[in-house]
C-alpha cells in the first residue's frame, strides 16, 4: 500500500523546484563582479589608442642619480606589484594561522522525503511527535580543531617562510631596479659626453673647412682638400644624428624605469661620471658577502624551508584529526502529515561532541600528495644550488668588469692626450704647407675615436661598480 501511495502521489512540486534550483543558480555570479581595471590609469583600462595621450604628466626637473632612484622606488610598477605579493603572502599566513581558532557557521537547509519523518528524535519511549515530508532546519555550528597531527602548525610555518621569501624577493627587485636606473643613468651621462665630443669635432671640422676655403681662394691649397674636409664633416654630422637618437632612446628607457608614460614631457638629468680607483675584494670574500646579503639567495632559502614544511603538512594528512563540534538550532515541519494535538511544529535542537576523522583509504591521494611535495623539495634544493653557482659567476664577472673598465679608463685618458697633441702637430704642418689634409682629418678622427672610447669606458666603469654592488647584495 505504501508503494502504491507513492506512485499515485507522484513527485511534488516542492521536490521539482528543489531539483531545478541547481540548474538555475549553478551559473550565477556576483551581482557586482570585481573590475580588473579598477584603480588603474584610464589609458591602461581601455583599448582606445588615443587615450594614452591623456596620461602625459609634466616631467620632473633635472634629476640627480639619487633623485632618479628615489622616484623609481616610489613609482615603478614592478616594485609596486611585488609589494602587493608580499601583502598576499601575509594574508595567506594569517589565513593559515586562523585554522587554529574556532569557526562559527550558520547552516540552513530544506529536505523533502518520500516518507514522513519525525521532526525531532524522541527523548523517551512512547513520546508523541510531529511528522512531515518537508523539513526545514537552521543551526549555528561551531567547530574547533583539537589535534591535526601537526598539519596546521606546518602550514602556518610554511606560509610564514613564503612571506619571508616574498619580502626578500621584493628587496631584490629594489636592488635590481636601483642597478637598472644607475646603469641607464650612467649610459645617458656617457652618451651626453659623447654627443658633446662629436659636436666639438663637427665644430672643429667646420672651422677647418672655412680656413681651407680661404686658402683655396688664395691659391694656397688644392680644391680637393676642401672636398675631403666636407666629406669628413658630413660623416661627423650623420654620426651626431645617430648618437643623439641613441641618447633619446636611453631617456625613454629611464622614463619607463621611473614609472612615467612614454608620452610624458622629457626628463632631464644632471651629474657627471666619476672615476675613483678603489680596492675591490677578493673573489672568496665577495662570494661570502654575497651569500650572506643577497636577497634572492635569502628568498630561495626561505622558499626551501617553506617547502620542507609543506612536506610535513602532507605527512600529517595521514594522521587522524580530532575536532570539537557543537551546534544549536531549530527544526520546522512544513505541511505536517501527522500532528498530534498540543504538539508544536517547531523544535530546538542542540548538540556538542568530539569528531574523530581517521583516513583509512583515499585511493592513493595522500601518498601522491606526499610524493609531490617531496619532489618539489628536491627541486627547490637543486634551484638553490644553481643559484649559488650563478651568484659565483655574477660576482666573478663583476670583479673582472671593474678591473677591465679601470684599465680602459686610464688607457683612454692617455690616448685622448696623445690624439690631441697629434692633431695639433698635423694642423701646424698643414698650415705651413708641409702636411697633407688626409693626415689632419685622420688625426681629427683619431681624437674623436679616443673620446668615444673614453666615454664608453667611463660608463662601463660606473656600471661595473653598480653591478658589483648588485652581485654582492649591497645597498
Amino acid at each position: 500500500m505504501r508503494q502504491l501511495r507513492r506512485r499515485k502521489q507522484g513527485p511534488p512540486s516542492a521536490l521539482a523546484a528543489l531539483l531545478a534550483l541547481p540548474l538555475v543558480l549553478g551559473g550565477c555570479v556576483l551581482v557586482s563582479p570585481t573590475d580588473p581595471y579598477a584603480g588603474m590609469p584610464a589609458s591602461l583600462a581601455t583599448s582606445s589608442p588615443t587615450a594614452v595621450a591623456t596620461t602625459a604628466q609634466p616631467g620632473p626637473g633635472p634629476l640627480s642619480l639619487d633623485e632618479a632612484v628615489r622616484l623609481a622606488l616610489a613609482s615603478n610598477p614592478e616594485l609596486a606589484a611585488t609589494a602587493q605579493e608580499v601583502e598576499a603572502e601575509t594574508a595567506r599566513r594569517d589565513a593559515a594561522a586562523a585554522q587554529r581558532l574556532p569557526s562559527l557557521h550558520a547552516v540552513g537547509g530544506y529536505s523533502h522525503y518520500l516518507d514522513s519523518q519525525r521532526l525531532a528524535a524522541a527523548t523517551e519511549n512512547g513520546e508523541i511527535g510531529v511528522f512531515s515530508r518537508d523539513l526545514i532546519s537552521g543551526d549555528l555550528v561551531v567547530s574547533m580543531p583539537i589535534f591535526t597531527g601537526g598539519r596546521i602548525t606546518s602550514e602556518v610555518k610554511a606560509a610564514d617562510r613564503l612571506r619571508q621569501a616574498t619580502e626578500h624577493r621584493m628587496a631584490r627587485t629594489r636592488e635590481e631596479l636601483v642597478f637598472n636606473v644607475t646603469s641607464v643613468f650612467c649610459g645617458i651621462l656617457a652618451q651626453r659626453d659623447l654627443v658633446q665630443a662629436v659636436e666639438g669635432s663637427r665644430k672643429a671640422l667646420q672651422e677647418h673647412a672655412r680656413r681651407i676655403a680661404d686658402m683655396v681662394a688664395a691659391q694656397k691649397a688644392a680644391n680637393v682638400d676642401r672636398l675631403r674636409t666636407e666629406v669628413r664633416l658630413a660623416d661627423v654630422e650623420q654620426r651626431l644624428v645617430r648618437e643623439r637618437n641613441a641618447m633619446a632612446v636611453l631617456y625613454q628607457v629611464l622614463k619607463g624605469l621611473l614609472g612615467m608614460p612614454q608620452t610624458a614631457v622629457a626628463v632631464t638629468i644632471e651629474g657627471t661620471l666619476v672615476f675613483e680607483s678603489a680596492t675591490v675584494p677578493q673573489t672568496d670574500v665577495a662570494m661570502g658577502r654575497a651569500l650572506g646579503a643577497r636577497s634572492d639567495y635569502l628568498a630561495a632559502r626561505a622558499g626551501l624551508e617553506a617547502q620542507a614544511k609543506a612536506v610535513d603538512s602532507a605527512r600529517a594528512a595521514r594522521w587522524p584529526t580530532v575536532a570539537l563540534q557543537g551546534a544549536y538550532g531549530g527544526r520546522w515541519a512544513a505541511d505536517p502529515t501527522d500532528r498530534p494535538s498540543g504538539v508544536d511544529t517547531a523544535e530546538d535542537i542542540g548538540r556538542v561532541g568530539v569528531v574523530v576523522d581517521v583516513p583509512i583509504f583515499e585511493g592513493g591521494r595522500l601518498d601522491a600528495r606526499l610524493r609531490e611535495q617531496r619532489a618539489r623539495l628536491a627541486a627547490a634544493q637543486e634551484r638553490l644550488r644553481k643559484l649559488e653557482l650563478q651568484i659565483g659567476l655574477e660576482v666573478e664577472t663583476a670583479l673582472l668588469n671593474v678591473g677591465s673598465a679601470s684599465q680602459r679608463v686610464r688607457a683612454t685618458e692617455k690616448a685622448i692626450e696623445q690624439a690631441g697633441e697629434s692633431l695639433r702637430i698635423e694642423r701646424g704642418k698643414y698650415d705651413l704647407g708641409k702636411g697633407a689634409i688626409v693626415d689632419v682629418l685622420d688625426a681629427q678622427a683619431a681624437l674623436l675615436e679616443s673620446q668615444t672610447n673614453h666615454c664608453r669606458a667611463m660608463a662601463d666603469y660606473n656600471t661595473a661598480r653598480a653591478q658589483l654592488d648588485l652581485a654582492m647584495g649591497e645597498k
